[in-house]
């Protein structure tokens, strides 16, 4: 069993929430949307890009791989690759209560691991996730601004082609991962410290939210109606990514809800299929946004280094 332990005495609580198990008698593994939704939310953003993107991401094969590449991340979290498991676990959540307690997020993640060590303590106990998803989405950009070049150049473009379809692919994960409101909270699994209202405590609400329910009740058809329209994403994209994890946020509490009401069990209510209907067209929403982003900032220009120097 891997625990993840969060303390902070500025917020005057502790937390242990359980982040993945490895023995198939206890509580699966938590990982966000989990196979059923991350597969959903990589389909239907590719699938409804703009007319605009490259032809090669429309084809089938494209598509398949996309979607195919969602849980990749997840397949990463085996405890027989257990440095490679410990080293990208965090970068699937962040607890926001915690880090904002350090103060404003910094756009570059070994800027906020020394806030972080300087503060004494561990950035894996408070989680990186939106510092992966930027890089990640940086290494897309920078493959489509690749792609540009040696299409320009009539070069051979199926190497950059296949960077790029991976590099979206796996994007998707982390997208998928911060649409789930219970991965970017120390509420993580199980409500922890003052409890009025009486939420569950027990270590199943994540993985029966995202899980068993998504796969038996939440379809593609319920869930592309309620994406948004396509856009390019203005200004700064980690700001923008920041601004798309704190509005999950706002749907903890939500969560909890529901399932003090039943809304994961079984076939759920109708309150709590559109719920998670609707995260999960956040998700594909962001997604989509985010690589539509990246291939229109791919056209411009890469300052020089050395202007005004």
């Amino acid at each position: 069993m891997l625990i993840r332990s969060c303390s902070n005495p500025a917020l005057g609580f502790s937390v242990l929430v359980v982040a993945a198990m490895v023995f198939p008698a206890l509580t699966p593994p938590a990982h966000a949307w989990e196979s059923e939704g991350h597969r959903m939310i990589n389909r239907l953003a590719v699938t409804t890009l703009p007319d605009d993107i490259p032809a090669f991401l429309r084809t089938p094969s494209a598509i398949n791989e996309i979607e195919y590449l969602g849980p990749e991340p997840d397949r990463w979290r085996s405890a027989a690759e257990p440095e490679l498991s410990a080293a990208q676990a965090p970068e699937h959540f962040i607890d926001l209560e915690l880090a904002d307690a350090l103060g404003p997020l910094p756009h570059k993640r070994l800027d906020f691991e020394a806030k972080v060590f300087a503060a004494g303590q561990r950035p894996e106990k408070i989680g990186l996730q939106p510092w992966e998803a930027d890089e990640v989405w940086e290494r897309l950009k920078a493959a489509m601004r690749q792609y540009r070049a040696m299409h320009a150049a009539g070069e051979d473009t199926a190497p950059v082609e296949a960077a790029i379809i991976f590099y979206a692919g796996w994007l998707g994960h982390y997208v998928g991962d911060a649409s789930q409101p219970l991965h970017v909270t120390v509420q993580y699994n199980g409500w922890t410290g003052p409890n009025p209202n009486g939420y569950t405590t027990s270590h199943q609400i994540h993985h029966l939210f995202e899980g068993p329910f998504v796969a038996a009740n939440i379809h593609a058809s319920d869930v592309e109606p309620l994406m948004t329209p396509a856009k390019a994403i203005p200004g700064d994209m980690f700001d923008a990514y920041v601004a798309y994890i704190r509005t999950t946020a706002k749907y903890v509490e939500k969560v909890y809800q529901l399932e003090k009401a039943g809304g994961f069990v079984g076939a759920g209510t109708a309150e709590s299929r559109a719920f998670t209907a609707s995260r999960l067209a956040a998700g594909a929403s962001m997604l989509r946004d985010m690589i539509y982003s990246a291939w229109i900032d791919s056209a411009q220009p890469v300052p020089d280094p050395y202007a005004g120097k």
